[in-house]
This record gives C-alpha cells, structure tokens and sequence, in this order.
C-alpha cells in the first residue's frame, strides 16, 4: 500500500496524473490529508472513481487515541497515539500564552540510551513515517480544538536518527497548502548527532536547534549519555558553532538538573566557557524523576542558573508543565507497553 500522508505534493501530482487524472487533484488531495481526514471517502470533492482508486491503492490509517491525560494544573494534555501496526507514541500539547505548541514523537522507542529518559528504556522499535509526523500534529489540533503554532520535535526518540522522515516531515507541516506552520516556529532537538548536525546546518533551515547537552565535561556526558562517548564534547560545540555561522540561528543547551550529577560549581564555569563567544542559550530543566532511574532532580537550579548569568550566559528554568500528569518522556508509553505484556 503507497504512504500517501507522507508524500510531498510534487509526488502526490505525478502519483495522481499516473492514475489518469489532472494535476489540480493532487492540490485538492494534500489539502483534504492535511485537515485530518480519516478516510478517501471524506474527500467529498473528488470523483467517486478517484476516492475509489485511492481507498484500494494507499494507506491512511490514523492514530487512535489509547490514553489521553489532561493536566488540572496548567492544561496541558498528554497523549498516547496507538498506531496502525500496534505501537504506542506520546504526544504533549502545552498551551502558552503566546500560542499552543504540539511535542511530537519522531520515533517508536529510542537507542539513545539516555539514563534520565523513560524513553530509551526497551530501545528503538522503529522510526516513524512523515505521515506519522503530521497525524500527531493534526489529531492532537482536532482532538484538543487547540489550534497549533508551535511544533517541538522533542518527544520519544531522536529526530537527527530518522533523517529522511524528519526532514520529509518539515517540508510537509511548512507547505502553504498544509499546516503552513513556519519554520521558526519549528524546534528540533538532538543529543548531539554532530555529522547530522552539520548536514542539517548546510540546509540553512530557519528553525531552532536545540542541543540535550546536559552535562559540559566528557566524563559526566559519557556516564548519562552514550552517544557522547564517539563524539565528545569540544566536537559537539565545534559543530554546534558551525551551525550559528551557517544559519545564523542561536542554539539553544538544554541542561536537566542532576543531583550531584552535573549541577555542581565548576560545571557551570566549564559551561559558561564553553560558551563564551556563540550566541545561545541555556535552558535549565528541572528532572523529571523516572522510576527506573536512580538520577534524582538537583537541589541547586538557582544557584546554578546565577552562577552562569554572572559569566554572561542567557539561561531560562524550563517551567514545569503537566506535573500531574506522567510529564516525563516516554513514562505513558512505558506504562502502556507493561499492560500489553500481562496475560489478558
């Protein structure tokens, strides 16, 4: 069965005109994808041949939603897709006062390895499809009847691993006949996948680069984050300020705040050092705790966020949203994946 949801409209044309038509369908088409219809049959402005031709010839299977947790505390709403094949991805829509922003997944699972993330914890079952990208955005917008203006590719897995369907994705959602969402209003965050990094900023793509840092020393990155351990930090910020002269775009660190882990004095010098010279930004993020994790949330966000503005680093503490809900990454999946394998 042809993936239709993830087709660019230049293919979506020829795929259309091979089937005899005219190429205005495939414009009449990516619209009618794009608004989050769930069958052919809703096309209600295609010939009943057309609809027909397409039922029998591609997939649109839209997620379903498994789990749905809705924040008392600030709104947020947490979701749990259930896709075609069985697998489960989160979805999170934060509600801000500039707009609303989705938190889409990107893959099923993640090989990152991570010790502070839920996500990571059985691997990477597979990587999404564009269309799988999209439906995220779409569903959650119809669901919720938030309208999104801000995507964050930050949810389970690691957007830099599924580069084809990522970059797929981000032409799809910036199309003016789609969700038109502009690309700087679009952020994409990585461990630190330094080649595709440097891929990415030849593309000069205007959207925000956000960089899981969490530690500024090889010896800490190494412990909580393996990826770090072929790669290295001086690389990562080498490639990170090649990035800004490429695009021109700051980029911003995002640091989790580990008890005893990364949150002490002299990491904040290696930081504020590291820094010096590149425009960018740190965003301190206060733990999420996971069960599986003995990493617990750091005692010292403020006197760490202090000690970076002295040296004249911009930093932000992340507020915390949907802290009465599963918050953390990949947790809802986690807890899903678990009753799956009872014996029913």
């Amino acid at each position: 069965m042809i993936d239709i949801k993830s087709m660019d409209l230049a293919e979506l044309t020829a795929y259309v005109q091979s089937l005899g038509q005219p190429a205005f369908r495939a414009g009449q088409v990516f619209q009618w994808l794009h608004r989050g219809v769930r069958s052919f049959e809703e096309m209600s402005n295609l010939p009943k041949a057309l609809r027909e031709q397409l039922a029998a010839e591609c997939r649109l299977v839209p997620p379903e939603v498994e789990r749905k947790q809705v924040s008392a505390l600030d709104g947020t709403v947490k979701y749990l897709w259930r896709l075609s094949d069985g697998n489960c991805i989160e979805t999170v829509l934060m509600r801000y006062k500039h707009g609303n922003t989705v938190c889409i997944s990107s893959q099923v699972g993640c090989r990152m390895g991570c010790a502070f993330c839920a996500s990571t914890l059985a691997g990477r079952v597979r990587d999404l499809t564009a269309g799988e990208m999209v439906d995220q955005v779409l569903f959650t917008q119809l669901d919720s009847g938030a309208p999104i203006s801000n995507i964050v590719l930050m949810g389970i897995g690691e957007p830099l691993d599924n580069w084809e369907s990522v970059m797929r994705f981000l032409t799809l959602v910036n199309h003016p006949k789609g969700l038109n969402i502009g690309m700087r209003h679009i952020s994409l965050s990585t461990c630190g996948l330094v080649e595709k990094i440097d891929k990415l900023a030849d593309l000069r793509l205007q959207l925000t680069l956000s960089v899981s840092l969490h530690a500024p020393d090889d010896e800490t990155r190494s412990r909580i984050m393996p990826v770090n351990r072929s790669v290295g930090v001086e690389r990562l910020f080498a490639s990170c300020r090649r990035y800004f002269d490429q695009t021109g775009r700051r980029i911003s660190y995002e640091y989790a705040m580990i008890d005893g882990v990364n949150d002490h004095d002299w990491q904040a010098d290696l930081l504020a050092r590291h820094l010096k010279g590149t425009p960018g930004h740190v965003n301190l993020i206060p733990l999420n705790e996971v069960k599986e994790s003995p990493l617990r949330p750091s005692r010292r966000v403020a006197e760490f966020q202090k000690r970076l503005e002295r040296q004249g680093i911009t930093v932000t503490v992340r507020r915390k949203l949907g802290g009465d809900i599963d918050a953390s990454c990949g947790q809802l999946r986690r807890k899903q994946m678990l009753e799956d394998e009872k014996p029913h």
